[in-house]
This record gives C-alpha cells, sequence and structure tokens, in this order.
C-alpha cells in the first residue's frame, strides 16, 4: 500500500505540470460552460499573458473582427454618397426637346459672341479699332442723351420742340430704369467678363442682358424718326448708327449677340409705351416751369 507522502508527492507533480504554459487552457473553463482541462485547441507559444492566462479562441475572433467594420462601414458610406448628390449635379438621361433646344443656342450664342469680340482688348485681332469702336458706342450711351436732350431743351424756344424734347426725355428716363431693373433681376455677365466703366456704372449699366445701347439706340432712332421730318439718307443714316452702336457692344466684348436684339426689342416697346402716354404741350410747359423752380400754381 503506498505511503501518504507518496500520493502528495505525485499529487504536486500533477499540479506543476498542468501549470506550465502550454497546459494553462486545459485549466481555463471554456464560455460554452465546459470545465477545466475541456478539450479546446490549445494556444501557440508565446501567447500567455503575464499573469499566466491564455487568449480564448472567442476572444481572438472578437479582435480581429473588430478591425474589419470600419471598411464595411466607410464602403456602406461611399455607397450611400452618390443619392445625396445635387440635382444639377446628376446627368439628365432623358432631357426634354425644350432644353436641348435652348442649350444648343445659349451654346451657339456665346461661341458666336466670343468669336465677334474682336475688340475686347488691344491684344485682339482688331484690338486698333477698339478706341473707334468706343467712340461709336459712347454716342448712344444713357449720360450722353440725357446731357444732349437737356442742353437742347434749354436753348428751345418753341412749344412744339419743347413737347417733344420733354417726352424725349421721359423715354430716356424710362429705358434706362426699366433696362437696369432687368440687368439686376437676369444678372448675366457678358461672354469677356469685363468690368463696367464709370459712365456704365452712372448709367447702371451693369450686367449683359439686355443691351442697354440697343435698347437705347432703337428708342431714340424710332422716336426721331417719328417726330422729325428728314431727308431719307438721314432716315437711312439713322437705322444704320442704331444697328453700329448695337453691334459696338458686341464688337468690344461687353454683350452677346441675344443681348444686342433683346435690347432692340424692348427699345421699341419703350418707343410704343411713350408713344401711348405723351405728354401734351401744356404739361410739358408745367414740367418745365416746376424743373426751373418759376412754376406757380396760381397763374
Amino acid at each position: 500500500m503506498p505511503s501518504s507522502y507518496s500520493v502528495r508527492s505525485r499529487t504536486r507533480e500533477r499540479n506543476g505540470v498542468l501549470g506550465r504554459p502550454e497546459f494553462m487552457s486545459l485549466n481555463q473553463p471554456l464560455r460554452g460552460g465546459g470545465g477545466a482541462g475541456g478539450p479546446g485547441p490549445g494556444p501557440g507559444p508565446g501567447t500567455s499573458d503575464g499573469r499566466g492566462g491564455a487568449r480564448r479562441p472567442s476572444q481572438i475572433k472578437q479582435q480581429t473582427s473588430q478591425p474589419s467594420e470600419e471598411p464595411t462601414d466607410t464602403g456602406s458610406k461611399d455607397r450611400r454618397e452618390p443619392s445625396k448628390m445635387p440635382e444639377e449635379d446628376c446627368m439628365q438621361l432623358n432631357p426634354s426637346f425644350k432644353g436641348i433646344a435652348m442649350n444648343s443656342l445659349l451654346a451657339i450664342d456665346i461661341c458666336l459672341s466670343k468669336r465677334m469680340g474682336v475688340c475686347a482688348y488691344t491684344s485682339s485681332s482688331w484690338g486698333g479699332c477698339r478706341s473707334m469702336v468706343g467712340l461709336l458706342a459712347l454716342t448712344g450711351h444713357g449720360i450722353t442723351w440725357i446731357i444732349g436732350t437737356i442742353v437742347c431743351l434749354a436753348r428751345s424756344n418753341t412749344l412744339a420742340g419743347q413737347e417733344v424734347l420733354v417726352n424725349l426725355l421721359l423715354a430716356l428716363l424710362l429705358d434706362i430704369l426699366t433696362v437696369a431693373g432687368v440687368q439686376r433681376l437676369v444678372k448675366r455677365r457678358g461672354p469677356w467678363e469685363m468690368m463696367p466703366g464709370f459712365l456704365d456704372n452712372m448709367a447702371m449699366d451693369l450686367y449683359s442682358f439686355p443691351g442697354a445701347h440697343a435698347s437705347r439706340a432703337a428708342m431714340v432712332s424710332k422716336f426721331l424718326l417719328s417726330h422729325l421730318v428728314l431727308a431719307v439718307p438721314l432716315r437711312i443714316l439713322l437705322v444704320l448708327w442704331a444697328f453700329l452702336v448695337g453691334m459696338s457692344r458686341v464688337l468690344l466684348g461687353k454683350h452677346h449677340l441675344t443681348d444686342m436684339v433683346c435690347g432692340f426689342a424692348l427699345g421699341m416697346l419703350h418707343f410704343s409705351l411713350m408713344e401711348s402716354v405723351w405728354l401734351s404741350s401744356s404739361m410739358c410747359q408745367t414740367i418745365i416751369s416746376i424743373s426751373t423752380l418759376s412754376w406757380s400754381p396760381f397763374s
């Protein structure tokens, strides 16, 4: 019969063997409810920590699965980003015929306007004629016509002449205010996007659409043709002047072709409106008296 000493020594030896690192996993209970020494894969060398414990396979699987979650979230975010793009950045696969026609006309207008801006800069193909074309455009400027009309009105001695000049002055003011209002609503830049000059700022001609010079030239030429007796050559020259004034702004790169065409149409509209509200001679004399501070309500 073995002695108690030999039994205790064998027990200490067995416990010492189980305490070695390669047998530590046998002493750890499994998460699934297994006891110590249950079956399971043992850890490889160098996997035990300083406290003598070993990492369980569930911990290793959880640690390896955590870094892979970030790319998955990133990929899902990238897949969701295209659905949040603004509508104007999306390609229309089936645009309407009206949209295609409008975009084509705008592209042709911009292309032709840039090609016709031969006097836009001094380095342009017709840069040497820039000063001459600029002088022609100055003859259709609003400030030029307002000052000239006021000077002629101050020198006029006839009632008929004063009536025509007062109505012309009101038509010029109507043209400037209307064109400036439409330009601020549309805010279209010129083909070369030049900064407006000093006179342009005074006349509020800051944007491209509609052409202020073309509108004013069309209105003034129609006005003079209707209320002045002119010979045929002068009438032809007056119409030619209106067309050249509108074209000069296109050559200088300030307006598009469509701006010039719409300016001509707006000028004719201003003339028709002024004809419908034409002021009589007595009303014009009252306005002149008020402006010169010589009007008396009891006279």
